[in-house]
């Protein structure tokens, strides 16, 4: 009785929300978390409200857009996966032609934004990031090696760098290292999911590493990744970006991603993967406010 309600429900569900579904807004909220970060620690002296407020509006859009253009060349894999197939588009609640124009109205809305409002060089390091998410791994990376994201981890590690160049207009160093610890996290994020999702991975025949190279290998790949994280995300403290708070949390945050990673490797459930997933998720969230707050709240 209750899936059958689940259904009515999805099936009646407004318009509206099928776009908002396109756009994945807890994804683009968390990247906006980051992007936020960066411009906060570029250049706190001079913060500039109205530029921050235009730049997170551009470069939301533009990572709706991606998001959008993802779910248009995924339609198919989309269609064969459990976990994807009642989204808007395999569903059949919106249409391709839809979602085309749709993608495109919020990727020029976001340029032109991030163009006129922000700084040329903001627009386009948020375009070239829409490529590579959309274009660079749907299309090809995510389809063609078990590293695909691995590879394709710096499109979507790119939102503190946007930040900072939003408020700054240059490429610091210091953003840099905002955007590697995101590109070091992402593996493991993505790799405890693909193992959650193993049967759907390989059933839409998607060469994700649990699907070539087996769950054993892939759960060590998680556990050595999130030491390698654990590493990464000292650099901060260590190049006097942030003081003991950061340092406090981050330490809290990476010996409890180590935890989950090895307990999915020598103590596995059921849940193991999926709660090393959720678990990646309040990681980032939480690391980057340690460093919101340890800027800013912090004597």
């Amino acid at each position: 009785m209750s899936k059958s309600i689940t259904l009515a429900q999805e099936e009646t569900m407004p318009l509206w929300r099928c776009y908002l579904a396109l756009t994945k807004p807890k994804v683009v909220a968390l990247m906006l978390l980051t992007a936020l970060v960066g411009m906060c620690l570029s250049n706190p002296d001079t913060f500039s409200v109205e530029k921050a407020l235009l730049g997170l509006f551009g470069i939301g859009l533009m990572a709706g857009a991606a998001a959008s253009l993802n779910h248009l060349i995924d339609e198919r894999i989309d269609g064969i996966m459990e976990r994807t197939h009642k989204r808007p588009l395999p569903s059949g609640r919106l249409k391709a032609n839809h979602v085309i124009v749709f993608a495109t109205i919020l990727g020029l809305t976001g340029f032109i934004t991030l163009f006129i409002g922000v700084n040329q060089l903001t627009a386009w390091l948020t375009f070239a990031s829409l490529v590579g998410y959309a274009l660079v791994y749907t299309m090809y990376l995510k389809r063609a090696t078990p590293q695909n994201i691995v590879i394709a981890g710096i499109a979507g590690a790119m939102p503190p760098l946007l930040g900072w160049t939003a408020l700054t207009n240059e490429l610091h160093a210091h953003a840099w290292i905002l955007v590697m610890i995101i590109f070091v996290w992402t593996p493991p994020h993505f790799w405890a999911l693909s193992i959650h999702r193993y049967q759907d991975y390989a059933k839409a025949k998607i060469p994700m590493l649990p699907v070539t190279h087996g769950i054993e290998y892939t759960k060590t790949s998680i556990l050595l990744y999130t030491i390698l994280l654990a590493v990464v995300s000292m650099l901060p403290f260590l190049i006097g970006m942030s003081g003991s708070l950061y340092l406090f949390g981050s330490t809290l945050l990476s010996v409890g991603f180590i935890y989950h990673a090895y307990k999915l490797k020598y103590l596995p459930t059921d849940r193991s993967a999926i709660e090393a997933f959720k678990f990646s998720i309040y990681h980032l969230m939480l690391l980057f406010l340690f460093l919101l707050f340890d800027n800013f709240f912090v004597i």
